[in-house]
């Protein structure tokens, strides 16, 4: 039997929780945005780490991994995981930009011989997103770390099957992150090659989004599933084949499924020119969440039975489709 998704969370533009998710996605409402550095940004409103999680352990945590933790200590509320149960974490990010360059930055114009705040050198590790999510929330299974621009959610659901079927982890954690920064709004604007670039990938819009969802996915059968991950396949693009690419893509992943494309009820679409996307048009686009937020949309808005495909692509010619079968009450 195929994993399923049994819990989930989202950390939006429209709140800190998913109730305020679902409300403001099928109210389509777009979220409240400020000015930033190049483009409109949609923050999560009133998110502070240090208010959220407490003054313990947030003193040097930069936003992304605020993000991460809160929404991984929403997702594990009802069931927190005990040492031992191997409770595994798969996040998709590239981590934070605006800690990197400020930790880069801050090795060439501090005091010499370069007295950079050693505090602050894990944030501009990659990995050091799921590293803190694993220590608050005692989660002692596989701890994974995926970058793969916009399509990293949908990765990162394909590594959490392999490892619940290879008998890795009881149960995975899977999601992504993203946060608005000044730095990344400035690199947004200057590795934009055109509307649509040389993959054929169509480039970020005027707002930047950001935040997080997370999904518990463990074994059929051991608790209620909200939705079946049917099949998960992947490609790259070479330029001017994103069509192409896609259509085998999304044939290869509904083969696996064992579900005619007739029998789709729902689609959900990310930087594919042409097709629209539901949830970036509200929420601005979120980088590296951009898919596992296309994968929470489906949840929000589907009903029991509807089989859904949600596909995602990035300028580097990364294309990632998923199958899934809603199953209970949302």
């Amino acid at each position: 039997m195929n994993p399923v998704i049994t819990a989930w969370t989202a950390v939006s533009p429209y709140g800190i929780d998913r109730d305020s998710f679902v409300d403001g996605l099928r109210g389509g409402h777009a979220a409240a945005v400020s000015d930033g550095a190049v483009h409109q940004a949609a923050l999560v409103p009133g998110f502070d780490a240090r208010e959220l999680l407490g003054r313990k352990g947030t003193r040097s945590m930069d936003r992304l991994i605020g993000l991460a933790v809160w929404a991984v200590g929403h997702l594990t509320a009802d069931r927190p995981a005990a040492r031992g149960d191997r409770s595994g974490l798969v996040l998709g990010t590239m981590g934070s930009l605006q800690s990197t360059m400020d930790f880069s930055r801050s090795s060439f114009t501090e005091a010499k011989p370069y007295f950079v705040d050693a505090a602050r050198m894990p944030n501009s590790i990659m990995n050091s997103a799921a590293g803190q999510c694993a220590i608050w929330h005692s989660l002692t299974g596989p701890n994974v770390t995926l970058a793969g621009g916009r399509p990293a959610g949908l990765s990162a659901l394909a590594c959490a099957l392999r490892l619940l079927r290879a008998g890795r982890a009881s149960n995975v954690l899977v999601g992504a992150v993203e946060e608005y920064s000044d730095t990344r709004s400035w690199i947004e604007s200057h590795s934009a090659v055109d509307a649509v670039d040389a993959v054929g990938v169509a480039e970020s819009a005027g707002v930047l989004g950001e935040g997080c969802v997370m999904l518990r996915v463990e074994p059929a059968g051991d608790h209620p599933a909200l939705a079946e991950v049917l099949a998960v396949r992947s490609r790259v693009a070479l330029p001017g084949d994103i069509e192409g690419t896609l259509a085998s893509c999304v044939d290869d992943a509904l083969a696996g499924a064992g579900v005619a494309a007739d029998d789709v009820a729902i689609e959900f679409w990310s930087g594919v020119p042409g097709r629209a996307d539901p949830v970036a048009d509200l929420i601005g686009d979120t980088g590296a969440a951009t898919a596992m937020f296309q994968v929470a949309g489906v949840l929000a808005t589907g009903e029991p039975g509807d089989v859904a495909v949600v596909g995602s692509a990035d300028r580097d010619g990364a294309v990632v489709c998923a199958v899934l079968r809603l199953g209970g009450p949302r």
